[in-house]
Order: C-alpha cells, then sequence, then structure tokens
C-alpha cells in the first residue's frame, strides 16, 4: 500500500473545501440517522450588485450554526446586522431549528449577540493571543 503524501496547502479552493465539508456530513448524517441539513445564506447587495452584508451557516439536527455574520464597515450601525440575523432567526424556526449557536471573538461583537439574547457556553483565552474565543447559544422557543 502506496503511503500518502500530506500537501501543506495554504489556499485551497472553495471546492476542496467544500468536499471536505461534504464527506463530514455524510459521516454525520450516517452516524446519526439525521440528515435535514441544509445551507443558509442571506445577502445585501449594493446597487453594482457587490455584497455589502452576509450571513451565512446551516441547519441541522434542530440547530441553526452561524458561520459568518459580516457587514461592510461603511454600512455598520445601520441595523443590518440585526436584519440579516432576525432573517436568519425566522428561517430557523421555519426549519424547526430550537437554538442557534456561534462562535465569536471578544474584539468582534459579543455585546450585540447577548442584546440579541445568546448566553456564553464556553470561553477558550488566549485565542488568538490576549484575547478569547467564546461559544454562544440562543434557544428558540417554540411556537404552539
Amino acid at each position: 500500500m502506496r503511503t500518502s503524501e500530506l500537501v501543506v496547502n495554504t489556499e485551497p479552493t472553495p471546492d476542496e473545501v467544500q468536499y471536505l465539508e461534504d464527506r463530514l456530513y455524510e459521516f454525520n448524517s450516517a452516524a446519526t440517522g439525521i440528515t435535514d441539513g441544509e445551507l443558509l445564506a442571506i445577502f445585501v447587495k449594493d446597487d453594482k450588485d457587490r455584497i455589502v452584508a452576509g450571513i451565512c451557516g446551516n441547519t441541522w439536527g434542530g440547530c441553526l450554526e452561524i458561520r459568518q455574520l459580516w457587514v461592510d464597515e461603511a454600512r455598520r450601525k445601520q441595523g443590518l446586522g440585526t436584519r440579516l440575523f432576525v432573517a436568519a432567526e425566522q428561517e430557523a424556526r421555519r426549519r424547526g431549528c430550537r437554538q442557534i449557536l456561534l462562535t465569536t471573538f471578544t474584539f468582534q461583537a459579543p455585546a450585540f449577540y447577548a442584546k440579541h439574547g445568546f448566553e456564553v457556553l464556553a470561553t477558550v483565552d488566549d485565542h488568538p493571543r490576549g484575547y478569547q474565543h467564546l461559544l454562544l447559544r440562543k434557544r428558540l422557543e417554540q411556537s404552539s
């Protein structure tokens, strides 16, 4: 049997990264029997069709995991982040999610998430050096 060569790649293609995501989803779905995974992305575009804000992640097994939330610096403090978050939460509820998970750093927007009902579940000190990496959760109440 041939020994596989390790290749360090500092610029993987989106297709290479997606390949890994797909294999992990296949494994996780087979292990749990939960196969309801879907991507979620919501964007705000300007009049030249450029993305100026967005939120993305995925839903799976009753949870929305937000992986990115970004607003162009010139458009911050205008409610776009809140609008994106509310839209994502509504879609998560529509998909039957009972909670939202995300990670953030202390130099990013933990106060924004606290304002929207998130609680800190875990803290990793000194990641990156001098800051903290936070795991946050918001429980979603189910409508009857």
